[in-house]
């Protein structure tokens, strides 16, 4: 589930919104998880954080930030993120 959208996600509509957003020119200049707790049980992870990351787009910056829950499930030998929910606490855009 991703902020803003009021479908569930998968992995093609993340996909499709990749391209869109390299479509659009945009570039990712920051991306930080300033806080991150991680709780393992058995061969389940769960990923609790806080991130915060930057946007440009023709000389334009915006500022998003907020908390993020995933879950990772390990799978013989690679962790697999089967999902994650993303709950926005700000956004602001900044000309630079």
């Amino acid at each position: 589930m991703d902020p803003g959208s009021e479908e569930l996600g998968n992995r093609r509509s993340v996909l499709a919104g990749a391209a869109r957003f390299a479509k659009r020119g945009a570039t990712l200049v920051r991306l930080a998880f300033p806080t991150t707790e991680i709780q393992r049980y058995g061969s389940i992870a769960i990923i609790y954080s806080t991130y915060f990351y930057e946007l440009e787009q023709r000389g334009k910056r915006t500022s998003f930030s907020g908390r993020i829950t995933e879950v990772f499930v390990f799978r013989k030998d690679p962790w697999v993120n089967p999902g994650w929910h993303m709950e926005p606490t700000t956004s602001s855009a900044a000309d630079q």
